[in-house]
Parts: structure tokens; sequence; C-alpha cells
């Protein structure tokens, strides 16, 4: 694997590569790693110099994606004993799910394909099962998404965008399934950071007023609704993202390659709550 990624951000992929930040390539490389070695969580990897050498960075450029890595979630770093394959939430420990790479977009369509069959079910059952004050929720969560939206405050729409899908699984009077809508969440947040570094790929105010569409069909009992509204809504989802990704490579093709890699934004230092975009 050696020679993938270099600090100029230049890999052995699509001509494209050589646009994006080298960090970022060397992520995607060392998730490439830990599928490839079949290393499961907990087990330890080699040092960042170690990390270096293996996938033809420097060690600056590989100590940053150690920290994206890090801040999504997928490893472990511990003073004074290494670096390891983080353990992931429960229901995410399967094989599969530890070696998903957010910046594979075969591995993203697959996921927002789960989405569609999860929460369209989820919203199905919460337009019959959900209790007046779950309803109450539920509405309330969209009604504040569209507020944030309209307002263009990305910060304030992700957070009540989690409340919003949050209510909807709690109505639908399934721990399987609100356990389901949490973890794939969490998966999709981590594309967002790697991808569009806290970006928001798609409108916000659009995302809000889907939402409460959906809010009104489950409030009026029609699942057959409130589940197509749920589907139309993730399909919207996903067709912003492979625009963003689209424009995103469009405008890069005309920038000269630069010689050093940035360093990773501020919001990927640190883990935090999805950005806007991961569920919207």
């Amino acid at each position: 694997m050696a020679g993938a990624a270099n600090a100029g951000g230049e890999g052995t992929g699509a001509t494209s590569d050589r646009y994006r930040p080298g960090y970022e390539l060397v992520a995607e490389q060392l998730l490439n790693y830990i599928a490839q070695e079949n290393l499961l969580p907990g087990d330890r990897l080699p040092t960042e110099q170690g990390l270096a050498e293996i996938l033809g960075a420097t060690r600056n450029v590989t100590r940053e994606a150690v920290k994206v890595l890090a801040a999504i979630g997928r490893l472990s770093v511990r003073r004074g004993a290494g670096i390891f394959v983080a353990s992931l939430p429960s229901i995410m420990a399967d094989d599969q799910l530890v070696h998903f790479q957010p910046t594979r977009m075969e591995h993203v369509l697959m996921l927002l394909d789960y989405r569609r069959v999860i929460e369209s079910e989820t919203t199905r059952r919460a337009a019959t099962l959900s209790t007046p004050i779950e309803v109450r929720a539920i509405r309330e969560s969209a009604q504040s998404s569209l507020a944030a939206g309209s307002a263009g405050d990305s910060e304030e729409f992700s957070r009540t965008d989690a409340l919003f899908h949050d209510a909807i699984s709690v109505g639908s009077h399934n721990v399987f399934l609100r356990a389901s809508v949490a973890n794939f969440r969490r998966l999709v947040s981590q594309s967002d950071v790697l991808l569009f570094h806290g970006d928001v790929p798609g409108s916000l105010e659009v995302a809000g007023n889907q939402h409460l569409a959906i809010a009104e069909a489950v409030a009026s009992g029609d699942p057959d609704l409130a589940a197509q509204l749920m589907i139309d809504h993730i399909d919207t989802t996903q067709h912003q993202f492979e625009r963003k990704i689209r424009d995103r490579l469009f405008h890069l093709s005309d920038r000269p390659a630069t010689a050093a890699a940035p360093t990773p934004p501020a919001a990927a230092q640190q883990p935090q709550d999805p950005p806007a975009s991961a569920s919207s």
C-alpha cells in the first residue's frame, strides 16, 4: 500500500484525488488498511510513523488523518498506549459495519438505501402507534427544524433534525428500529465530516418543510403517506449529496494541486453532533 497517498494529496485513484486534502486521502487509505488486515475493534495499529511508511505519506499528514478518524469514532488514541480500532456501539459492531468506509460512494449509497428501508417502516409505524404526546414531539421538532432551516442556522438545524428523526423512531414503539436509526445516523455523519468538512450539501429549508409534511402525515394517522414522504425525503437527501459531490469535483478541477495538505477543519478535531446534512 506504500505510495497510495502523499503529502500533496496525490493518490493512485481518480485524477480528482489530486485536488483532495492529503489527510482525507490518507484517512481513506487507513480505513482500507484496517479492512484489508481484517482488524477489529480493540486491535492495535502501528505507530504514526509506521502507518506513514505503510501508506506512503508523511508523518504530519498521517497524524491529521488519525485525528479526523478519532474525532468521528473510528479510531481510539490512548496516550502512552497507541492507536487502536475503536469499539463501536453494540449494533454497529458487525464486521461489515466496522469496515464501513465513509468516503466510498458505494458504501454511502448502500447506507442511504438502508435508511429508506428502516425509516420508511419506522415512519409507517409512528403514524399508527404514536401517542398524542409523541405526535406533539414529532410536530414540534419538525417546526423547529423548519425555523432553523429558514434562518440558515445549520447548528440549530442539526440539533432539531436529530430530535425529529429520534421522535419518529420513538413513535414506532420498537427499540430495534430506534437503535438502527441512531446508528446509521452516526455512520452518515462520518461521511459528512470526511467529505464535506462541516459544509451542508443541501437546502436546510427544503429539509425542514419535508419534516413538517411527514409530521402532519403522522399526526393524521396516514401510514402510507407518511412512509412515502419519508422515502421522498431521503431521495432528496441523496440527490443533494450527489450534486454536492459533482459540484465539488467540478470546482476543484479548475484549481492547481497544492504541495501541502491543509489542516483538518476545527469541527473535525473533536467529536460532535452529526452535521446538518447527516440525516436531513
